[in-house]
């Protein structure tokens, strides 16, 4: 995890916006109508739900926080370190945890509060029982007022960190407050750290990068460091002090023989000495800088023989530049870079991992038999080939030869036939079978189709210069057209006929103009078989008054037949009250117009008075929320946005209870 890992962190609200946020989300996420008239269980269920969600709001926010800020355990002993050093890791520890008390505390008071609400028998005192729990919710957040603003204090810090990679490779630049570091990191990265000439110009981390052997490397600065005890360094120093005991890193400490640093030669090599023990297990270089103004031949006998002292020792070599010139710069990037990449491959070579790696490889040595030397065998023929040289014109000819001579890439198209294995070598250029439907298609192919096919042509030239094509009627047609087209026919009349018994099946088998006939014509028919009909005449007058017909005619086929059963027949002439008979169609037609047999919004009332009281109760719950337009009691929908009698005119003194 680097620097950047910490840098995504939600800003952490006042203890009063957070109390804002939360208590507004509450009112806005929950229904806000009830009434004493309601059933006690509805009543308890609507502040029980709001205290439960007031709980689940605190909760959410607060373990957003707790699990966005790391765990110093949990995290790289540099970061863990660093922290420590900017913001006291005691202080930082208690301020999380005094966030997860209060979580904790929010839970125990929520659910105490639900459970005494389970037993409120009235709508003021389970409405007190909320107002209480929310207000104690409420109390233990203002008491979070300092850890949250420390927090949030340090969240801002931390997203002002520079982006350090703890196990990238590294170079880290230390030394004396005024050396060059600065300078030198500027030179070989795109940084722009700024350079002032007085001590401490850098107060924090800076960060750097550059790229050498395709690898991206990382250039730290740290700020200056003075030679006293540790117990007596500030948090400057003690950011390059974390940097110098965390990071696996090529150590590049810088000097000034100058002494235009403020510092003599003598202290920077106490201030080498001191730091020594932190430089251990590091590829570590002696940066002589500012050799522009004095050079290391140039020292005084007594000076030389500090820094010759240090160059020396074990594991430490001497560089001199100068950034004022440049000399040397480059010089000094690549030697750093190729001491810590040695240094990380010899790491790896002697860690435990390949330990582990090289147990488990076992390499088989052939057992010696006798004093025998068994040279490997190696045939002849490959002695004796020829070494192939592209200039000598008497060399093996390879594809890439046969390319160019047959118009190069992508004219040149390789021939993959010539490379086949098969029995006979002359079957490579055979034309391979198509095969359509599993059957070979050059099994159907005539072999006299072209002479066929010349005399059909010569055949159509002599009939068209003989007039055969000029005549406008219709030539015979062959006897496999005249087949097709009866097939044809035959096929759509069998189609029609199928389709018009299908279409009849529910039809009446007579019809319409067969079974046609008047009242008058039926009794005519019926007196001269000798029969009264008295009776159906009295039928048909009942039906056509109460059926009220226009017409005169009825179908007696299309009713089904049966018309005294049915109720259908022919009326000539006139009602009973002296109208016009309706007529009265068939089931395949226009069904006339039936009265309902009853009213179903009276469905379940006694009588007429009882519906209408129903009716008014109806209209009198549903005009609270009528005058509102809204859709129910959930409806939260707020047509005008600012009204007049909230926004405008002077505050009274007095409180605004809105929430």
């Amino acid at each position: 995890m680097s620097t950047s890992g910490l840098k995504a962190i939600a800003p952490v609200p006042t203890a009063a916006d957070f109390l804002d946020i939360v208590l507004s989300k509450t009112q806005r996420k929950t229904p806000t109508v009830i009434h004493k008239n309601f059933k006690i269980s509805r009543i308890r269920n609507f502040y029980m739900r709001k205290v439960k969600f007031t709980q689940d709001s605190f909760e959410e926010k607060l373990g957003a926080i707790l699990s966005d800020f790391p765990m110093l355990d949990d995290i790289h002993p540099f970061l863990s370190a660093l922290m420590n050093v900017l913001y006291d890791k005691n202080h930082y520890k208690l301020a999380l945890g005094q966030l997860r008390t209060a979580r904790h505390l929010i839970d125990q008071v929520a659910k105490d509060y639900v459970r005494l609400l389970k037993f409120g028998d009235s709508l003021y005192r389970c409405k007190q029982l909320k107002k209480a729990a929310l207000g104690r919710m409420a109390t233990i957040m203002r008491r979070q007022k300092d850890p949250l603003a420390y927090l949030e204090q340090v969240r801002q810090h931390i997203s002002r960190l520079p982006a350090i990679d703890p196990n990238t490779r590294t170079l880290l630049i230390c030394g004396y407050p005024n050396v060059g570091k600065s300078s030198f990191i500027n030179k070989v990265t795109r940084a722009d750290v700024d350079v002032q000439p007085y001590a401490f110009t850098t107060k924090s981390l800076f960060v750097g990068h550059l790229d050498y052997k395709y690898l991206r490397w990382q250039v730290i600065d740290t700020p200056g460091i003075l030679d006293h005890p540790l117990e007596e360094m500030n948090t400057i120093e003690m950011q390059s002090i974390t940097a110098l005991a965390h990071l696996k890193s090529c150590v590049l400490y810088f000097m000034d023989l100058s002494e235009q640093c403020g510092y003599t030669v003598e202290a920077q090599c106490k201030l080498f000495h001191s730091i020594k023990p932190l430089f251990n297990g590091k590829p570590t270089l002696l940066v002589i800088n500012k050799i522009d103004v004095m050079r290391l031949d140039d020292l005084p006998a007594e000076s030389r023989a500090l820094v010759q002292e240090i160059i020396d020792s074990e594991d430490v070599k001497c560089v001199q530049v100068s950034c004022y010139s440049d000399e040397g710069v480059m010089d000094l990037k690549t030697q750093a870079c190729d001491a810590l990449l040695a240094h990380r491959v010899d790491n790896k070579v002697k860690g435990s991992k390949i330990t582990s790696v090289i147990n488990r490889i076992h390499v088989a040595q052939p057992k010696p038999r006798d004093e025998v030397v068994r040279a490997p065998f190696i045939p002849d023929v490959v002695k004796e080939r020829k070494k192939y040289d592209k200039d000598d014109p008497e060399r093996r000819t390879l594809l890439r030869d046969t390319e160019l001579a047959e118009g190069g890439a992508g004219v040149y198209n390789i021939n993959l036939k010539q490379n086949y294995i098969l029995a006979n070598p002359e079957w490579k250029m055979d034309i391979m079978p198509e095969i359509m439907d599993g059957k070979n298609i050059a099994d159907f192919i005539d072999p006299d189709i072209a002479e066929k096919l010349e005399a059909l042509e010569r055949e159509e030239e002599r009939l068209e210069a003989e007039g055969f094509y000029d005549s406008e009627e219709d030539m015979e047609e062959s006897e496999d057209e005249r087949e097709r087209v009866q097939a044809r026919l035959d096929l759509t009349a069998k189609i029609r006929s199928q389709s018009l018994k299908k279409s009849k099946k529910n039809q009446a088998r007579l019809p319409r103009s067969a079974g046609l006939a008047t009242l008058s014509q039926m009794t005519a028919d019926l007196t001269k078989a000798g029969l009264d009909p008295s009776r159906i005449v009295e039928r048909a007058a009942v039906l056509s008054g109460k059926r009220k017909r226009d017409d005169m005619d009825v179908d007696m086929d299309e009713a089904g037949g049966d018309a005294e059963a049915e109720g259908w027949m022919d009326v000539d002439g006139e009602d009973a009250d002296g109208t016009p008979a309706k007529r009265m169609k068939t089931n395949s037609g226009a069904v006339t117009k039936r009265e309902p047999r009853g009213n179903r919004a009276l469905a379940g009332m006694r009588d007429q008075g009882q519906a209408a009281k129903a009716i008014k109760l109806r209209n009198l719950g549903q005009r609270p929320r009528n005058m509102l337009a809204r859709a129910g009691e959930g409806d939260r929908t707020i047509k005008t946005k600012m009204p007049k009698h909230l926004f405008a005119g002077k505050r009274k003194g007095g409180k605004t209870q809105r929430r």
